[in-house]
């Protein structure tokens, strides 16, 4: 990516209706027909990634100001709920395939709890500097609505867990979240992550595999749940992460603060 392109991004919430309609365009490029998701007949017809979560969600957009204003521009996206938003509309959609009840239950009272979802960068802008400008932009957020937890699914392409067996043993053993806050997938859907003893791997190989966007959680400070769980319509092997945001990289809270002061 040329200095001149990382100039023009812009990291922000999206505005209008045809700035989500352009995020969920995103998703389904990447999701759909990048790694293979499965949509439904309505998905397909309008190229769109969606679900009846959009309409209550912030959707934060990375935009490249070369490419085009607003829809045209957006290059990434991250979907943020929260939970005084979700608790009057039935829930976290992460219910689905975890029981988060009690990490819910044990960050009560110490502020706002947000989900993530949805993250997805256009291939050509999959660097560092995108993900980092993403992340300057869930900091934002963060700060803004005092968000002290933050949580959501991350994905390993494919639906076979033994494909990433390792890896997961390495996630189970080194980064399982405390016992009062750690989700547990849902009956039914569980799949052990240590796959075989942590002896047995090469830990160091495992976190040179493991997905950026899992990296990046662990850099922050994240932790993971107790059991992967298999998603056949997005053709993915999921894990939930928790990441309180007290461990969110100084250099972002801080840059938030003086601003807010200045401001």
């Amino acid at each position: 990516m040329s200095d001149d392109r990382q100039q023009r991004l812009e990291v922000r919430l999206a505005e209008t209706e045809d700035e989500i309609l352009a995020s969920q365009k995103l998703r389904y490029k990447v999701f759909y027909e990048e790694r293979g998701a499965k949509p439904s007949a309505e998905m397909a017809a309008a190229e769109r990634d969606f679900d009846h979560y959009d309409p209550l969600c912030d959707h934060l957009l990375v935009i490249d100001h070369n490419r085009g204003q607003g829809p045209d521009g957006v290059v990434g996206t991250y979907r943020l709920l929260r939970q005084s938003v979700a608790n009057q509309h039935g829930g976290f959609y992460s219910a689905d395939e975890y029981h988060i009840q009690s990490m819910l239950d044990a960050a009560q009272g110490n502020g706002e709890i947000m989900e993530l979802g949805r993250s997805c960068v256009e291939e050509a802008y999959r660097t560092m500097p995108t993900l980092q400008l993403l992340w300057q932009g869930i900091a934002a957020y963060v700060f803004k609505y005092d968000i002290k937890l933050m949580f959501g699914c991350a994905s390993f392409h494919g639906t076979d867990p033994d494909a990433f067996g390792d890896v997961l043993t390495y996630l189970h053993h080194n980064h399982l979240a405390p016992e009062e806050m750690r989700p547990r997938a849902v009956e039914g859907r569980y799949e052990p992550m240590a796959r075989t003893t942590i002896d047995a791997i090469d830990a160091r190989q495992a976190l040179r595999d493991l997905p950026p966007l899992i990296k990046g959680y662990l850099r922050l400070g994240g932790f993971v749940g107790d059991g992967a769980v298999v998603d056949h319509q997005f053709n993915t092997t999921d894990i939930c992460i928790v990441l309180p945001t007290e461990k969110v990289t100084d250099r972002y809270y801080k840059h938030y603060e003086r601003t807010a002061r200045v401001s």
